[in-house]
């Protein structure tokens, strides 16, 4: 938006370049990922099927009314991660998405395929009742979900010819490279810092929405 690019065709080009650059993520994160195949399935299913309602909505109505939704969505995804600690129990091993946990994964998809601002922040606060052992797996099966909503949305954007090629692809050669060394570095770091992180960037996304 800052190169004078439309809301719509910036949202569709950033969406673009982050698919890009979480596929790279997702190689990155590839060991924690690979124990966890069956509980990804049904959360890709659904993940899919709402990218492309998202998508879909996104190019039928003005985003006006849902962009004021937006600071509200990121306070409250990141205070259920924050407090998600004391909210979930201690279990021996992973669970499968609860129905509960799916239908909130398919409206985290509609909003990714929307708008996605902060759709991470919101994956990770529904992976926290799953019972996986640390934050580095929650974020391996984080972005693999990312990788399912933002190439689903990318195929209705291409139809509707809104992506502003030129940009995404300059943009994808950065995130690609802080998607894959991003994933490397932090698979490395204890999850206390890691959380902090996070709650850091959810807190800092959710003050320039409102302020905005």
């Amino acid at each position: 938006m800052l190169t004078g690019v439309a809301a719509i065709p910036a949202n569709a080009t950033n969406n673009t370049a982050m698919w890009l650059g979480v596929v790279a993520s997702a190689r990155g994160y590839r060991e924690e990922v690979r124990g966890y195949r069956r509980m990804l399935v049904p959360a890709l299913v659904v993940s899919s099927i709402g990218a492309l309602a998202g998508a879909i909505l996104l190019l039928k109505t003005p985003p006006a009314i849902f962009q004021r939704m937006i600071p509200w969505l990121l306070l409250f995804a990141t205070l259920v991660f924050a407090v998600s600690p004391w909210l979930t129990k201690k279990h021996d091993s992973a669970r499968p998405h609860t129905p509960w946990q799916l239908a909130a994964q398919f409206a985290v998809a509609v909003y990714g395929g929307y708008f996605g601002a902060g759709i991470g922040i919101l994956m990770l606060a529904i992976l926290s009742f799953s019972g996986l052992p640390n934050l580095n797996v929650m974020n391996g099966l984080k972005t693999v979900l990312s990788v399912a909503i933002n190439g689903v949305a990318l195929v209705p954007f291409i139809i509707a010819g809104i992506i502003v090629w030129q940009l995404a692809l300059l943009m994808a050669v950065f995130t690609m490279l802080g998607g894959y060394f991003g994933a490397r570095f932090f698979r490395k770091v204890p999850s206390s810092i890691t959380r902090v992180v996070v709650l850091c960037i959810g807190a800092a996304m959710t003050a320039y929405f409102f302020v905005r």
